[in-house]
């Protein structure tokens, strides 16, 4: 148990939170996927100019009408589908994580893990000291 709160407690915030944590990867993933998208874009304006320097005009310009600025989802560019996601979906998990934190551990994070470092480090030992404990972010 760290401090006050129950093993149960610290288990189940500790899952949410590394639910979150996943969810932080895959928005990770959704930023590569939007800045590969657009050096690709980016990459097909230059071969358009190589095609043309090269002779073949007529598939310069299919690529340029084509593919050139085309939406990768219906009505969406990947700007407008990071901001859907950071808008909705994460911001949702984001802020229920915050008010479960706050209602259920006080705003400390990570209890979990810093029990598991407890259990885990070998006590005396250089390197191994516990450390300053969890508390909530400034402003919470």
């Amino acid at each position: 148990m760290v401090d006050n709160y129950d093993t149960a407690t610290v288990e189940a915030v500790g899952k949410v939170t590394e639910a979150l944590e996943t969810i932080e990867r895959a928005r990770g993933h959704l930023y590569s996927f939007h800045q590969l998208t657009g050096s690709a874009d980016l990459a097909l304006g230059e071969a358009v100019e190589k095609l043309e320097k090269a002779g073949h005009s007529d598939w310069a310009r299919r690529i340029t009408e084509e593919l050139i600025g085309l939406n990768v989802l219906p009505d969406r560019w990947t700007f407008q589908i990071v901001e859907e996601y950071d808008d909705g979906y994460y911001k949702t998990c984001r802020d229920f994580e915050r008010t479960l934190l706050e209602s259920l551990t006080d705003g400390r994070r990570h209890l979990h893990e810093q029990q598991m470092k407890d259990d885990r480090r070998t006590h005396g030992r250089p390197g191994h000291e516990a450390g300053a404990p969890s508390k909530p972010p400034a402003g919470s």
